[in-house]
């Protein structure tokens, strides 16, 4: 075995190289998304988070989470979610069309930010989610792999980088899997990443709001001493605009 060979017991060093390329890579990406979410709080506006697949793993993690942002709302369709149906799941994230009909009953205005999850970033559903949004004046948060999305087929005419008014970047390879090295079959990297990426962004928005005055809206566990109460007011706040919040 040579000295660069990385081995199972490695793999832990493995991602956590990739986790600081995705952070180093994405620093001034992040500090512009910061400003437009501490821009939305500050219009009392909505951040809506959308993703199909396994990139659904990342909408759930930005909603009612302990610690998360109160104006948050997922933008889904059950069609998409691979627990539902895999292989349906999959065609209907490729199909044109779903991404205006899941944005007309969300709410969508121009002082809210749209965040679309999509590692490949190629098919309709992610796409077309970005340019509906763009084209209402709603800034687009795109989280993608502008390496993955170089291979892909370009289902949609463009990829989701390409319509995004700011790009986080999960450095994710072609494929997903990471492992083995050489001929990697397993491991995907993808919701570590991602996660990754929107919990960088939750410690910038903590510092810069702390700079500049602005009180963003946290959960507080439902699971801790006083932690239904501390949430109350913002499900009061919220609930009208925010229907899963029932």
């Amino acid at each position: 075995m040579t000295t660069d060979t990385v081995t199972g017991s490695d793999y832990g060093n493995l991602v956590r190289t990739h986790l600081t390329r995705v952070e180093q890579h994405n620093a001034a990406a992040l500090d512009d998304v910061a400003e437009l979410v501490l821009a939305a709080v500050e219009a009392d506006g909505i951040l809506l988070t959308a993703g199909a697949g396994h990139s659904l793993a990342a909408v759930a993690e930005t909603f009612y989470r302990a610690g998360g942002l109160a104006c948050v709302r997922p933008v889904y369709h059950p069609e998409l979610l691979p627990m539902h149906g895999a292989i349906s799941s999959t065609s209907a994230e490729r199909r044109s069309g779903l991404a205006g009909e899941v944005l007309r009953e969300s709410g969508l205005a121009p002082h809210d930010v749209l965040f679309v999850f999509s590692t490949s970033g190629v098919n309709y559903y992610p796409v077309e989610l970005a340019q509906e949004a763009a084209n209402r004046g709603c800034p687009v948060v795109g989280v993608t792999s502008v390496a993955s999305s170089a291979q892909a087929p370009r289902r949609a005419g463009a990829t989701l980088a390409e319509v995004s008014t700011v790009v986080l970047d999960n450095l994710v390879p072609p494929g997903d899997s990471t492992y083995p090295v050489d001929a990697p079959v397993t491991a995907a990297i993808s919701t570590l990443a991602t996660t990754f990426l929107w919990n960088l962004l939750m410690v910038r928005l903590i510092d810069k709001a702390a700079e500049s005055g602005v009180r963003l809206p946290l959960w507080r566990s439902a699971n801790v001493e006083g932690g239904d109460a501390a949430n109350a007011d913002l499900l009061r706040h919220y609930q009208t605009r925010i229907p899963q919040l029932g």
